[in-house]
């Protein structure tokens, strides 16, 4: 049996009015209260006080109920990344852009932290993933193209974004099975894919002696 995540109260003589945030939210409560397994779309809609056909024009399908609102924060990340000087080596625009994305209020850290226990230790979930995180990737190689005057699908553009996935990905490994900030861990990540592989090959200088 799924137990119900808490609902607002409703006004009398209207219908109930949700945006895609809310929703996501209350996916996200059920699913931390039941499992992911347990839950049903219906189950959602029955929570949100909408109908079926309706949770279907926030959201294609359960899976992406636990990301939420993804598509706002790939605006605001891509955004973040357009809005940087060109003077600021890439690798630090990029640390800058992932940092900004990660932070989550102080109030909604434990939320998050079940959020990605849940994205990163479902199987189902682990598979759609792939789609999501080639969105997200796609972001840092468009940018890193700009940068370079080259292809967003050559080889230097993918790599990058590829090699900020994976710190991404390890620096919320760490933060799961620890108590150390996420965005410490982020920005010592990034440090250190600094200092091993240099910014040379994206900034076109020259190999330090």
């Amino acid at each position: 049996m799924v137990v119900p995540a808490p609902a607002a109260p409703r006004s009398r003589g209207r219908a109930r009015s949700t945006s895609k945030d809310e929703l996501g939210r209350i996916g996200l409560d059920l699913f931390i209260q039941n499992g992911f397994d347990a839950v049903t779309v219906d189950d959602i809609a029955a929570a949100a006080g909408i109908g079926r056909r309706t949770f279907f024009r926030y959201f294609p399908s359960k899976n992406d109920v636990a990301w939420g609102d993804f598509e706002r924060l790939l605006e605001g990340f891509r955004g973040a990344l357009a809005e940087t000087p060109a003077d600021v080596p890439p690798i630090e625009a990029i640390r800058t852009a992932v940092r900004r994305f990660n932070d989550v209020p102080g109030d909604e850290v434990e939320r998050h932290r079940h959020r990605m226990r849940i994205l990163l230790g479902t199987p189902e979930l682990i598979a759609h993933s792939t789609v999501r995180y080639a969105e997200w990737r796609a972001v840092i190689a468009d940018f890193i193209a700009r940068r370079r005057d080259v292809p967003p699908h050559s080889a230097l553009p993918q790599a990058v974004s590829w090699a900020c996935l994976g710190i991404s990905l390890a620096a919320y490994e760490q933060w799961l099975s620890s108590d150390e900030d996420l965005l410490d861990l982020i920005d010592v990540s990034f440090a250190g894919l600094r200092d091993v592989f240099s910014d040379v090959a994206l900034t076109g200088g020259s190999p330090a002696a």
